[in-house]
């Protein structure tokens, strides 16, 4: 499979603090790449770097098989980009303004506009500098999906959105996805990365920590299960498994919690009659928390 992005060892530094630590990783052809990591991880240095707004320390980047140094202008045709902080001049109105930054491409065809701009509910006749802070959001997302580019570059794309709005980015997403686009997204919000990520890396303090699908994440992540016997059993043989912790028996109901695979807590269970058996998924956001906070190791 052809790799859209690949780093290598990349790093940046802003004096004595770093941005960015030995980053290697691969984003490849056609997939939604979600890079999540709370604010100050270097989710906005890596992209920075990847669009030659700044230069790396060491390590190298090439994006659609080009430098993004050696041929930025070239790379920048082909690429659509967010910033997180997206601001443009405010005399004009939408249309006018969306005009503009399209003629500065080459130009696509103005319904392709109209229709990205019906479906944000994104009134073209509004002045610039009056739209609050979702609308300019969503100016935004219309500039960088209406050239329908090989790489989208998104850096918290739904920051300042409502839910609607929220809701639409994911649809054009994973629309742009299909049609063979790839979508590099930085986020901090777990729900929207999760609904349309095929992969996901999470970064924090500018390393990477973990890289996988989400479902790979959450195989080695702590589940609690809940099992009800038909009469009670005993406890020691369920604490003396390897990934079993916090077992605890109330009456015929046992509880514990699961690291990884259930397999050698549900070959104890077997020689047992099980009247009940529940098994609670983490929630996603206290999945990427452990990450977040150092208390799970790297993938």
């Amino acid at each position: 499979m052809v790799n859209v992005i690949e780093l290598q060892g990349l790093s940046k530094t802003y004096g004595s603090a770093r941005g960015l630590v030995e980053l290697s990783l691969e984003v490849r052809r056609g997939e939604v790449f979600g890079y999540l990591g709370p604010n100050g991880a270097g989710k906005s240095t890596t992209i920075r770097l990847l669009l030659d707004l700044i230069r790396p320390t060491s390590g190298s980047a090439r994006v659609l098989g080009l430098d993004p140094r050696e041929d930025a202008v070239q790379l920048h045709t082909r690429i659509g980009y967010l910033a997180g902080d997206f601001v443009v001049p405010g005399r004009r109105s939408v249309g006018a303004t969306l005009r503009f930054l399209d003629a500065l491409r080459g130009g696509v065809a103005a319904d392709r506009i109209d229709a990205l701009c019906e479906r944000l509910e994104l009134d073209q006749n509004a002045q610039v500098e009056s739209l609050s802070k979702g609308n300019r959001q969503k100016l935004g997302l219309v500039q960088a999906f209406m050239h329908s580019p090989e790489l989208l570059i998104l850096d918290e794309p739904t920051s300042g959105l409502d839910p609607l709005g929220q809701q639409t980015f994911l649809e054009l997403t994973a629309e742009a996805a299909a049609h063979g686009q790839t979508v590099f997204m930085s986020s901090h919000i777990m729900s929207e990365v999760e609904a349309v990520a095929d992969r996901v890396a999470i970064i924090r303090d500018g390393r990477l920590v973990a890289l996988n699908t989400v479902s790979g994440l959450r195989t080695n992540a702590v589940r609690d299960v809940e099992i009800t016997f038909t009469e009670p059993v005993s406890i020691v043989e369920f604490t003396a498994l390897t990934n079993v912790t916090d077992v605890r028996m109330d009456g015929t109901t046992l509880r514990c919690q699961v690291a990884g695979s259930p397999d050698e807590l549900l070959r104890a269970v077997v020689a047992h009659h099980v009247v009940a058996l529940s098994v609670t998924e983490p929630a996603l956001e206290d999945l990427f928390h452990g990450y977040y906070t150092g208390e799970s190791d790297a993938a």
